[in-house]
Formats: structure tokens, C-alpha cells, sequence
């Protein structure tokens, strides 16, 4: 088990927005599925599945 979040965001793993190219971090509300996350946000989403 890995020991609990001691507040080092720097440490945290990283990657760009597919939409607007942001740099987002890590969140626990992402852990289960950090490797589909795609968007920042929901309107990245909706105005990237907008585009062809």
C-alpha cells in the first residue's frame, strides 16, 4: 500500500490536455483511471468532440 499524500505536488505525475494543451495533475478522483483521462475539464471535452 502506498503511503498517504504528505502535500509534495511536485512529485505528482503530469500530462497536457488533448484539448487546449494545459497541464494537468494528478487527482485521487483520478486514480482508478489516470491513463484514460484525456481533458482538463468538461468543456474541453464538449468543444473537442465538437471538432472533426
Amino acid at each position: 500500500m502506498k503511503p498517504a499524500f504528505r502535500g509534495n505536488k511536485a512529485a505528482l505525475p503530469a500530462k497536457p490536455c488533448a484539448a487546449c494543451g494545459k497541464t494537468m495533475v494528478w487527482r485521487k478522483k483520478w486514480q482508478r483511471d489516470w491513463n484514460a483521462v484525456k481533458y482538463c475539464s468538461e468543456r474541453c471535452r464538449r468543444q473537442r468532440a465538437g471538432q472533426p
